[in-house]
């Protein structure tokens, strides 16, 4: 059967499998990425949306937006970065990357191994070292129908093309309540505690602050373990983003002209602002002119627009390639390029500490001056749209 039919064949399938989907702008937002009001303070949503312009998902035969070897020349995570860094010729990826990064989703996703593994291939990356493990001991529902299908070949994909050589583990959740999701947070740390010891734990989703949420900080503290969790896709602060026991992973766009890489600006769609509940931790005592009293999201930003999407492989839910962008791109590949500098620092705190006070190091960072977010905006130095910036290379992280 002609390869065409066969993937639109698929993707009227996946418009049937893929429930609640609503349009925004320039992309397709999953159910799972929808906070609903009852969802407040009892389930998280993910963070990422579908490229589709003309209104509808349609899975390709072949990989489109940014790629493994764009972004990495972008943030000079390659060797020899080429001017321009262009999709279409930009071909050394990321090398690099050891011990664990476990990413914690919920739900299943059954073909999360031969996904990643073409992903590999598609863009010459070293095979996966990848295994899914049961946060329950027992194999939840698929993801499918709810849209954390999607999210989990993002995440998986996304931290292995910064990190290749890292163990990439993806532990799913029975359900995306925050009980279930802490439970798959602490089988991560007993996961790295009994394989090495030291690693990163991404964590795509988030949901709108509670009074309580402070208690629910202990989970991310475990000793050589730095956590990363997505800012939002949209204006404002999310949990577990706003715990200070996090690294919160913001967003940014891509630009480029004549498909050559030019700057970056701040995600009009991105989350980011001050806690309500987390007072400021000491390693925002330097941009306390900024944040106040209260703990300030994000701290360090990747590519997130609908701009500048990633290619992402799912044959589970879509059966092909999609574009995808959100925060949720930036959180595992954060993830992955502070894993592949080797540093393995004990804790997000001390990471935190690392970030800030390296901030105006432009060796390290490239600090993110214009653009905006809701009601803030992307200025010299810290802000509140785009934290410390972005990276420049392994040494910034």
């Amino acid at each position: 059967m002609d390869k065409r039919i066969v993937l639109t064949i698929v993707a009227l399938a996946a418009a049937s499998l893929v429930s609640a989907q609503v349009r925004r702008g320039n992309g397709i937002v999953p159910d799972s990425s929808i906070e609903k009001p009852e969802d407040v303070g009892v389930r998280m949503h993910t963070n990422y949306i579908i490229y589709a312009p003309d209104g509808a998902i349609r899975p390709a035969a072949n990989p489109g937006g940014e790629t493994p070897a764009s972004l990495g020349c972008v943030y000079d995570v390659v060797s020899a970065p080429i001017s321009g860094c262009p999709i279409a010729t930009a071909t050394e990826v990321p090398t690099g990357g050891s011990g664990v990064i476990v990413i914690v989703d919920a739900y299943d996703y059954p073909s999360a191994a031969a996904d990643l593994a073409t992903f590999s291939t598609e863009f010459g990356l070293p095979a996966p070292n990848f295994a899914v493990k049961y946060a329950s001991g027992t194999k939840p529902p698929n993801g499918c129908s709810n849209g954390w299908n999607g999210e989990e070949s993002l995440d998986i994909e996304w931290a292995h093309a910064m990190a290749p050589n890292a163990q990439i583990i993806l532990m799913e959740a029975a359900s995306s309540s925050n009980s279930a999701l802490y439970t798959a947070v602490t089988a991560a740390n007993s996961y790295i505690a009994a394989n090495g010891g030291k690693g990163e734990v991404s964590m795509s989703w988030g949901g709108s602050e509670t009074s309580g949420e402070t208690s629910s900080d202990h989970y991310f503290t475990q000793s050589g373990v730095v956590y990363f969790a997505s800012a939002g896709d949209s204006p404002g602060v999310i949990y577990p983003s706003s715990s200070v026991d996090v690294v919160s992973a913001g967003g940014t766009q891509v630009n480029r002209s004549g498909g050559n890489y030019t700057n970056q600006t701040a995600w009009s769609d991105g989350g980011g602002g001050t806690s309500r509940y987390e007072s400021r931790p000491s390693f925002q005592s330097g941009v306390s002119g900024v944040v106040g009293t209260h703990r300030g999201t994000p701290d360090l930003s990747f590519d997130s627009s609908g701009g500048s999407p990633v290619a992402v492989y799912n044959s589970n839910c879509y059966g092909g390639w999609l574009e995808v962008y959100g925060t949720s791109v930036a959180s595992p590949s954060l993830a992955g390029i502070i894993n592949n500098a080797g540093t393995f620092n004990t804790s997000s705190n001390a990471e935190n500490t690392e970030i800030y006070t390296n901030m105006s190091n432009t060796s390290d960072f490239t600090d993110i001056t214009s653009g905006s977010c809701g009601t803030h905006s992307a200025t010299t130095g810290y802000d509140l749209c785009t934290g410390v910036g972005v990276d420049r290379g392994l040494f910034g992280k």
